[in-house]
């Protein structure tokens, strides 16, 4: 099996549902190779149907869809994994719940979590933040690309880079021998958000490949 955090595409919960599902239809189009669903309001209905509607535009393209933080919506649409923060629901309950087979992911902020994560029933490893970022305000340490070097050579498990990544600092982040790229605003405020995943995945696999 490919590498399927290469191109990860996580979703802006402030756009309008028939906007990300354009986002996502076109970004697909253009490469991504798997979809988390942010939704960080609270309301869980809106949340379940935003899910559903881009299930459907993932059907039969391969491309994992990922639930960010709720355990049960994740269940609710039978998503292919879940991402969780420190704050959500501990990664052992997590997995006896959701069972052997989902993705599961966790975000870690600081070498600490980082350290205590690898003895965690999890399958990969989100970075947060390489860069400092405006969709993130909360940011406890901006890593940096030599921060990211060093937990990349830590780590036991996939990690996945996310903050503030774009074209003009991507290669460098590749460079590191991440295993993925997470993007939020780089692909869905781009105006075509096929080219824009299509660029970065050029530029992602100039000279240097990501792990397989």
């Amino acid at each position: 099996m490919n590498n399927p955090y290469t191109l990860y595409l996580v979703t802006d919960e402030k756009q309008d549902i028939d906007t990300l599902c354009h986002v996502v239809a076109e970004a697909v189009k253009g490469g991504v190779t798997m979809v988390q669903v942010r939704e960080k309001h609270g309301d869980v209905r809106a949340f379940i149907q935003r899910s559903l509607a881009i299930k459907e535009i993932l059907k039969d393209s391969g491309v994992p869809l990922i639930i960010n933080d709720r355990v049960d919506v994740a269940l609710a649409v039978q998503a292919d994994g879940v991402h969780l923060g420190q704050s959500d629901m501990p990664a052992q309950i997590a997995r006896q719940l959701i069972g052997p087979d989902m993705i599961l992911g966790l975000s870690v902020e600081n070498e600490t979590q980082l350290c205590n994560a690898q003895e965690l029933p999890v399958d990969y490893l989100g970075i947060s933040a390489i860069f400092s970022t405006p969709t993130k305000t909360n940011i406890i340490k901006e890593w940096g690309i030599q921060g990211l070097a060093f937990a990349v050579k830590e780590s036991q498990l996939p990690l996945v880079a996310i903050g503030g990544i774009n074209d003009s600092n991507i290669r460098e982040v590749v460079d590191t021998g991440v295993d993925g790229i997470a993007l939020v605003s780089a692909i869905c405020h781009a105006s075509s958000p096929k080219q824009a995943s299509q660029a970065l995945l050029g530029l992602m696999n100039d000279d240097v490949e990501l792990k397989k």
